[in-house]
């Protein structure tokens, strides 16, 4: 051991003890900071299915892979962290003693190979990284770059330090070969002992590579330690706990029903709330859960939620990721605040912190931040701006895409709950939709006397719910849209003929049915939605009575009545077996009780509705009827889980768009880009909206007169009708 190993070997321990030290603190603090949310056992297991879950997506990186151009890269870097730390320590010794090595591992060929491949991938994996980001540089025009808002710097520098440390690994096995210190079969270190030929045999250069290794290593922990918001580079550690405490312990996104509002870790019984004691959805930063608090810590920066986003891609103010990345800034700036037991009532005043010099000890920045609201614009100095706020469709895009588990858009609607409940701020055009659902149980504000008015126009009888199912194997739930919207009534009257057609026996309510109560939950009201979600379950728990759970059959032609029938009724004692229309049609397709016998010869693409697709994972059943009826499908580029949305979701039907390209317009000309005779969907939301669109481009003379929006259920009854079927003799059985 000469001088040159002692002094980088006395440098590197002194260096690392600081450094550790430190990481190991900030390590804590964090775990605090994260602990200040408020408490959701939900997240507690259970273990195996979560396990699971957690090794899978973090081993085959099966989120990750949705862009597929990144993934492997990603992944060699990923495994290069964390078996390449053997690496790392092993400097420690290698510094000091050039000829050190783990014990039996440095002589099995093996190992040798892994290091090798773990050092080669790294400086790979690192470099095909930074080119990624060059080419998808903010520099590009029209927000095209999902990176556009993210830390550069700081992703600049981890990237430089993981090629720095395969360049060390290599480094390293490349000065003891030059020594002869092992021996290595060269497809063991193909890398290294090709290199080792061109070094010197050096003792004092093995130990300059390690110290190298360990001082780029030491310098990131450092830097990381004095930095808790550099997610790309605490994401390392956090995304395991982020992934394994997502919200479905099945695997699932965060999609579908949202998550329930709660206070205090339990639901939230809105009959026996106190507006004093409970929250009520998320008005301050320690209202998240430390879910919340977790995800915030987690985010990477690295935009994928930003280049799916429906209103970022239109020119709206709203990004995912900055709402994410705003919100931990937020959090952490405040968190010492919290810390010290700094508290604040509704109206401002503080409650937490007491004695002469309540304020003593605490960071000046700290308590500038506890000032700040969550929801205000610039004058108010807020965190989240309501344009941002009220820009989102609830689509989902963000969550299906966030490779760590991020749930985007329940956090943005436990914002809006505060805001509609508590302040009663949010847009003038909901005041009118809120109403209209609490008077009249719709949002267009018709009578329910008129819910029948569609059937008005059919040449056979449709049953009506008179007090006893009977032989109804299918309660159709017609929906609002369905029922008053003049467009959506031509989707009511196809799937009713069709059901007739095929003989599958069904009633409707009629005037006992009400609205869901999806648009007012997607903006906050959770309060009217409890009030018309359980008028609903009474009425069907009764019109099912004395029928087992998989008899209470319901079919539905709106994806946000079949969302939330399927998913969030459940939670309210509404145990039902709800079917989307295409599906209960292409199954009568399939099964030969209905059969399209004149094909239909047009181009037709097909727009996946977001609560029938990315919310509930409904994709090939309507494609599947679309080329049944004989039509030509022709896919748009977004598509399937990428589909964007039409704009309607998260109450934005009833908003209007002020910033930007409408969003109905964007998707209508990328549906025209396939140049369709048709555009066919499965939902009445979309296909408002799509209409809409579709007129605005005719009256701008960029779409034919011909191009035409409609369900697909329309086009399965034109090319069964040409055949004239007389209705089945029989029911279908158990379709």
């Amino acid at each position: 051991m000469g001088a040159v190993q002692l002094t980088l070997g006395g440098i590197a321990l002194a260096v690392s003890v600081v450094a550790w030290s430190m990481f190991v603190m900030t390590i804590m603090r964090m775990i605090r900071t994260i602990r200040l949310g408020q408490p959701d056992a939900t997240r507690n297991g259970p273990f195996v299915p979560r396990l699971k879950t957690l090794i899978k997506e973090f081993a085959a990186h099966t989120r990750m892979a949705k862009v597929r151009t990144v993934a492997p890269w990603h992944w060699l870097v990923m495994w290069g962290f964390l078996i390449g730390s053997l690496a790392l320590f092993e400097a420690y010794g290698e510094v000091f003693v050039p000829t050190w090595g783990w014990p039996i591992l440095e002589d099995w060929s093996l190992w040798s190979l892994l290091m090798e491949l773990l050092g080669v991938g790294t400086i790979v994996g690192g470099v095909a990284l930074v080119i990624i980001r060059q080419l998808n540089h903010p520099r590009r025009a029209d927000r095209l770059s999902r990176f556009a808002g993210s830390d550069f710097k700081a992703a600049y520098f981890v990237e430089a330090v993981v090629i720095i440390e395969g360049l060390g690994i290599i480094g390293v096995r490349a000065a003891k070969s030059a020594m002869g210190v092992h021996e290595t079969p060269v497809w063991a270190a193909f890398a290294s002992v090709p290199l080792g030929h061109l070094l010197p045999s050096s003792a004092a250069l093995v130990s300059v590579f390690a110290f190298i290794k360990l001082m780029s290593a030491m310098v990131w922990v450092y830097v990381v330690s004095k930095n808790m918001t550099m997610g790309v580079a605490w994401h390392r550690f956090s995304a395991f706990f982020n992934i394994y405490f997502k919200r479905e312990a099945d695997g699932g996104v965060a999609l579908g029903a949202l998550k329930p509002m709660m206070s205090g870790g339990k639901v939230l019984d809105l009959e026996e709330a106190d507006p004093d004691e409970d929250t009520f959805g998320v008005g301050k930063i320690e209202d998240f859960t430390w879910k919340g608090w977790l995800d915030f810590s987690t985010c990477t920066e690295c935009g994928r939620c930003q280049s799916q986003c429906p209103a970022w891609n239109t020119g709206k103010p709203l990004s995912p990721k900055l709402v994410i990345t705003q919100l931990r800034d937020h959090a952490y700036a405040k968190a010492p605040y919290l810390l010290a037991g700094g508290k604040r009532d509704m109206a401002g005043d503080e409650i937490g912190l007491t004695g002469d010099n309540p304020h003593a000890g605490i960071d000046v920045l700290a308590l500038a931040e506890s000032e700040r609201p969550l929801i205000g614009g610039v004058e108010e100095n807020g965190v989240i701006d309501p344009e941002v706020l009220w820009s989102c469709t609830s689509c989902g895009a963000c969550v299906e895409q966030c490779p760590v588990d991020i749930e985007h858009v329940d956090h943005i609607v436990d914002m809006r709950r505060y805001q509609v409940m508590i302040e009663s701020s949010f847009p003038t055009e909901l005041n009118g939709m809120f109403k209209n659902l609490e008077n009249k149980g719709n949002p267009w504000g018709q009578n329910a006397k008129d819910r029948l008015a569609w059937t008005e126009d059919l040449d056979f009888e449709v049953p009506v719910f008179d007090g006893e199912l009977g032989e109804a194997e299918y309660l159709f739930w017609v929906g609002c849209a369905g029922a008053f919207e003049d467009r959506a009534k031509k989707t009511t009257r196809a799937v009713a003929e069709l059901l007739h057609i095929a003989g599958v026996k069904y009633t409707v309510l009629g005037s006992e049915e009400t609205c869901t109560g999806d648009p007012a939950r997607r903006a906050g009201n959770e309060f009217l939605f409890q009030m018309l979600a359980q008028q609903n379950v009474e009425v069907l728990n009764s019109v099912f009575e004395g029928r087992e759970r998989k008899a209470r059959k319901v079919v539905v032609t709106c994806a946000h009545c079949f969302n939330t029938l399927a998913n969030e009724y459940p939670e309210l004692g509404g145990q039902f077996d709800v079917v989307h229309h295409t599906q209960l049609l292409n199954r009568l397709v399939r099964e030969k009780h209905l059969t399209p016998v004149a094909p239909i010869a047009e181009d037709v693409t097909y727009h996946d509705p977001c609560y029938l697709g990315r919310h509930n994972k409904v994709y090939d059943a309507p494609r599947e009827l679309v080329e049944s009826s004989g039509a030509t499908l022709r896919e748009m580029p977004r598509h399937g889980d990428r589909s964007m949305c039409c704009g309607a979701g998260g109450a934005r039907m009833w908003m209007e768009e002020k910033i930007g390209k409408r969003i109905n317009i964007e998707r209508v000309d990328e549906a025209l880009g396939t140049a369709p005779t048709k555009i066919a969907t499965g939902c009445p939301f979309c296909r408002v909206m799509l209409t809409d669109g579709v007129t605005s481009r005719q009256s701008d003379g960029l779409a034919s007169e011909s191009v035409e929006v409609i369900d697909v259920a329309q086009l399965l009854l034109t090319a069964v009708k040409r055949g004239d079927q007389q209705p089945a003799s029989t029911t279908p059985a158990e379709v």
